[in-house]
């Protein structure tokens, strides 16, 4: 039987989403490199998770607005050891023709068949680069081997529902997979026995090399429109030829209902910052075990001033997440995120915001269910959140009444 070899598993994390149900916060940034939890950029945990598996052969393949997320990974990944043949480096589609981004997953991958071929990996791992969660992919890998498979598939339960916005799964009792339908818009398959849910694919892959590139060659020799992703094109032509098997996705202690999530919509990032305020949040930060890495800052202790309650300058801070270089100036703070170097001035109040870094908040101002994107100077008096329809004539508006302040936003 093959054995798991991870020093020379090479993968490939697809970081070049242009998150277009993001926006405005992916205006100037890729989807990956939108902050998240205070502190962390969403690539963070995806490359985090490499680190702790042992995968150290790392290339991301960025595409749209890169520059942010490749000044990230230059400054803040830049700690493995080039001498022990481990990297984490960004490559952007210098192979394509000029003008032509990459068609799909599939496409990126097929443009990076040089990179296989230098390395001769024996199995390749493609991952996303725009979701949270925490996961051990040494044990996916481990399956993929003992299951002598073609390609395995990380696979999560999620509600029927949701299932227009994912490749959804049929498997058999030994978990190969009979069946793929790629963002079905109704009736997707459910899970045997479980009405209501679905397995959904998580976007993430383990290839052997060798079938990988076979089916890259012929996928890039189809005709327009019938190549150049994985789930359309791909994994839909292996499933009936080789054994494709699907992993479930158990979290770090085997957890019935492990976190996973795509924050691919305004109202998925809120909920998930959100949450993080909780008192036992659903996604552990804490877990001193399975840290999560990014870009450290050398940025001055959080602080908060001023305990004057009967001039109503106090500073209270209830239920959030304050990172370093915060000021608190005699505002109140409830269940709000604020980055590095954020300051927030007398008499404000700020409740369920997330605030980015090195943003102001003036004085007298009042937000509510807000997302005020990094280096905003919001004026005194601002009031954001309590009159959708007057936010709307200034701000982005989500469906569920969430407003986004953009990066650069003109006041006057």
């Amino acid at each position: 039987m093959a054995t798991l070899d991870l020093k020379n598993t090479l993968v490939f994390v697809l970081a070049g989403g242009e998150g277009s149900r993001l926006k405005p916060l992916t205006l100037n940034r890729a989807k990956p490199a939108v902050p998240f939890g205070g502190c962390y950029r969403i690539i963070d945990f995806t490359l985090s998770n490499c680190i702790h598996s042992g995968l150290r052969r790392i290339h991301l393949l960025t595409q749209y607005q890169a520059r942010s997320l490749e000044e990230h990974i230059r400054f803040g990944w830049n700690f493995l050891p080039r001498r022990l043949e481990q990297w984490i480096t960004c490559s952007p589609p210098h192979h394509v023709s000029v003008g032509k981004w990459y068609r799909g997953t599939a496409d990126a991958i097929f443009h990076n068949l040089d990179t296989i071929s230098d390395w001769d990996p024996p199995n390749v791992v493609v991952l996303s680069g725009d979701h949270i969660y925490q996961m051990d992919y040494r044990n996916m890998l481990r399956e993929h081997v003992e299951n002598g498979a073609a390609l395995t598939i990380g696979a999560v339960r999620i509600k029927a529902e949701e299932a227009f916005g994912f490749g959804i799964l049929q498997i058999d009792a030994s978990g190969r997979v009979t069946g793929f339908v790629e963002k079905p818009k109704q009736n997707a398959p459910q899970i045997p026995g479980d009405p209501g849910h679905c397995l959904a694919s998580m976007g993430i892959y383990v290839f052997e090399k060798n079938e990988l590139v076979k089916r890259l060659r012929a996928d890039n020799a189809m005709p327009e429109g019938q190549g150049g992703d994985f789930g359309h094109h791909v994994i839909p032509r292996m499933i009936h030829e080789v054994p494709v098997h699907a992993h479930m996705f158990r979290g770090l202690d085997d957890e019935k209902t492990p976190y996973w999530r795509d924050v691919g919509t305004i109202e998925a990032y809120f909920d998930a910052n959100m949450d993080l305020c909780n008192v036992k949040p659903q996604l552990n930060l804490y877990n001193e075990d399975w840290p999560t890495y990014t870009l450290w800052h050398n940025d001055p202790p959080a602080k908060t001033v001023f305990s004057e309650a009967g001039e109503g300058r106090r500073a209270e801070v209830q239920d959030s997440l304050v990172c370093p270089g915060v000021v608190v100036s005699g505002a109140k703070v409830r269940r709000t995120l604020l980055s590095n170097r954020v300051r927030v001035e007398e008499h404000s109040q700020l409740d369920e915001c997330i605030v980015l870094r090195g943003a102001t908040i003036g004085k007298h101002c009042r937000l509510k269910r807000v997302i005020v994107d990094k280096w905003n100077k919001v004026p005194d008096g601002t009031v954001i959140g309590y009159d959708l329809e007057a936010d709307r004539k200034r701000f982005t508006v989500s469906p569920t009444g969430i407003v986004v302040v953009e990066h650069g936003h003109k006041w006057s």
